[in-house]
């Protein structure tokens, strides 16, 4: 326990500076230096609780701070354009019965053609015009339907048309062997990397000649020596060139798929 003259001592005392807590021109000097000094752009309130700056007003202020954490230093990137122009190719798909094709596997064990037969193909192709030897053709057909009142068959159809060095084509879709229909382009390669549309299928004599109408998007403008020349009006007496069927150089395209 304090001895009373130690207390009489302390009561003496008389603070020079007494601090005055509603007093804003004491509040810096609580942090023991002048605030005034090291940041002479800010003023203290009288509350102690609000700053403002003399030089930038509350929006800037506000603004700038948004502008600090939310501004992206992403660059910008550019989209690659898109090709939405349609384009049509002519191609002559004939069966030169030289190939062994087509191949008839009737899974379904019944004499008449039935649901499950399975007939893979190969024929070759070649341009609208009949003038130049394309590639082939390689797929699979699924019977889907036998149609006797039509004298025909549905097929589900998934191959793929080769074009040589410039790549090949996807399709899939319905078969007819009585009526014309329509295929979805459903890839590619080559030029053709990227492609959609569909493809329109002419059955000119089944299963030996077929004339296809590509409708195609999403790619580059496809070269002359696929699309300059006029198709042949399709008909089933249509014969390529001696000179395409003999794959003479000049009738050919580079590196023709055989």
């Amino acid at each position: 326990m304090a001895s009373t003259s130690s207390l009489n001592t302390i009561s003496s005392l008389k603070l020079t500076n007494p601090i005055n807590p509603n007093s804003p021109s004491q509040t810096p000097k609580l942090l023991g230096f002048n605030l005034s000094h090291s940041f002479p752009s800010l003023k203290f309130s009288s509350t102690n609780k609000d700053f403002s700056s003399t030089n930038t007003s509350k929006k800037n202020y506000s603004t700038t701070t948004r502008a600090l954490f939310f501004q992206s230093n992403k660059p910008a990137v550019a989209e690659s354009p898109k090709h939405t122009k349609v384009q049509e190719l002519h191609v002559y798909e004939i069966n030169e019965r030289d190939r062994g094709s087509p191949a008839y596997l009737r899974l379904s064990k019944k004499p008449v053609n039935s649901l499950g037969d399975l007939v893979p193909f190969s024929n070759k192709i070649y341009s609208g015009d009949l003038e130049k030897r394309l590639g082939i053709s390689a797929g699979l057909c699924i019977l889907i339907q036998h149609v006797p009142e039509k004298k025909g068959d549905r097929y589900e159809a998934i191959y793929s048309l080769y074009f040589g060095d410039y790549g090949h084509i996807s399709v899939q879709g319905p078969y007819l062997t009585y009526e014309d229909t329509y295929l979805a382009v459903t890839g590619g390669s080559g030029i053709f990397e990227g492609v959609t549309g569909e493809v329109k299928l002419r059955q000119l004599v089944f299963p030996f000649k077929i004339f296809y109408t590509f409708y195609l998007k999403g790619i580059a403008d496809l070269p002359e020596e696929l699309v300059k020349a006029k198709p042949v009006t399709p008909s089933p007496s249509v014969e390529p060139s001696p000179a395409a069927k003999a794959t003479e150089p000049h009738a050919t395209i580079s590196n023709f798929t055989n």
